[in-house]
C-alpha cells in the first residue's frame, strides 16, 4: 500500500527553544503514515538552505520516499510557533520556494499510488481534479468555509476538518451533509476532545485524554495513521482509535516529530542548485 503526500513542507521555529522541528502538513502525514506501516512518499519543493536540509534528513530518516521531491534554490518555507499551556499559536510565516506545480510526469507518478493526501496549506488546489481523475484523494480542509470547501469536496474521497467549535452533535450533523456531497469518509477532529468519522452510515467516536506538552502535528499524525489504517483494510473504527494513539503520543513532545535543529541559518545558507533528479546530491 502507497499513501503519497503532496504540497507543503515547513520548519516549525520554536524562538523560546531556539530549536526548529521540520513539518507540514503534507510532510506530517507522510511520516505518521509510514510509522503506520504503509510506503509513503512526499512530493514538494524543499529550499536550499538550513531549513529545506533539515526536512530533507528529517523525510529520510523517517524512511519516506522522495522521488519526485524537488529542491530548490532559495529558503525554505517556516512558520514561528509559540506555546500556551501546551496550545500551539502559529506567529509569522513565508512559504519560501514551496509553491510549485505539478507536471506531467508528477501526475503519471501519484497514478502508480493507492492514495494520494494534500491539504488546504499545499497550494495545488487548482490541481486536486487532475490528481482525482487518477487516484483517490484524501483532503484536509481544516478550518477552511464552506465557500473554499465546497469547490473540491465532491472529488475527494476522504475528506478532514477541524471542528472545535462545534459539538458532539453538530459534528455529527456537518459529517452527515458532507459525505452526501461525495466522499466516502468524512473525518472531523475535535481538539482534546477527540474525532470522529463516518463511512457514510455509521458514526465512530474517538475520545482523547492527554495533558499536551505542545499540540502541534498532532492532527497531521491522527490522519496519516488513520489513513494507513484504511489503506491495510482496518475497520474505520479501529483506524480512528490508532490515528488517536498516535495524535495523543505526538501532544507529548515538541515539535510534529524527529529531532530539533539550531534556528540559526533559517533565512537561506546557499548550497547548490538541484532538481527532482539531485535530491541524493545532497544527502
Amino acid at each position: 500500500m502507497h499513501l503519497a503526500c503532496v504540497g507543503d513542507n515547513v520548519v516549525d521555529v520554536y524562538p523560546s527553544l531556539d530549536l526548529m522541528f521540520p513539518g507540514g502538513n503534507a510532510v506530517n502525514v507522510a511520516v505518521a503514515a509510514h510509522r503506520a506501516g504503509v510506503e509513503a512518499s512526499y512530493l514538494g519543493a524543499l529550499g536550499s538552505d538550513a531549513a529545506g536540509r533539515a526536512v530533507l534528513t528529517s523525510l529520510k530518516d523517517e524512511g519516506v520516499s522522495l522521488e519526485r521531491l524537488r529542491v530548490l534554490e532559495g529558503p525554505n518555507a517556516y512558520c514561528t510557533i509559540d506555546l500556551v499551556d501546551g496550545d500551539r499559536r502559529f506567529g509569522l510565516s513565508d512559504v519560501g520556494v514551496s509553491r510549485f506545480v505539478l507536471d506531467d510526469d508528477d501526475l503519471s507518478y501519484l497514478a502508480t499510488s493507492d492514495m494520494v493526501h494534500t491539504g488546504d496549506s499545499s497550494m495545488i488546489e487548482g490541481q486536486v481534479r487532475d490528481i482525482a481523475e487518477r487516484v483517490p484523494v484524501s483532503f484536509d480542509f481544516s478550518e477552511q468555509p464552506e465557500e473554499y470547501w465546497s469547490r473540491l469536496v465532491d472529488c475527494v474521497s476522504i475528506a478532514t476538518f477541524s471542528a472545535t467549535d462545534l459539538s458532539d452533535g453538530e459534528a455529527s450533523d456537518f459529517a452527515r451533509r458532507v459525505v452526501d456531497l461525495g466522499p466516502r469518509i468524512v473525518l472531523v477532529t475535535l481538539g482534546e476532545r477527540g474525532a470522529i468519522a463516518l463511512d457514510g452510515e455509521v458514526i465512530h467516536f474517538s475520545r482523547s485524554s492527554v495533558s499536551p506538552v505542545d499540540t502541534l502535528g498532532a492532527g497531521d499524525s491522527l490522519i496519516g495513521t488513520f489513513l494507513a489504517g484504511i489503506l491495510r483494510r482496518h475497520g474505520i473504527g479501529e483506524a480512528l482509535d490508532r490515528g488517536s494513539v498516535s495524535a495523543s503520543a505526538t501532544c507529548l513532545h515538541n515539535g510534529a516529530f524527529g529531532p530539533g535543529f539550531p534556528i540559526e541559518g533559517i533565512a537561506g545558507v546557499a548550497t547548490e542548485t538541484s532538481s527532482p533528479s539531485a535530491v541524493e546530491a545532497l544527502g
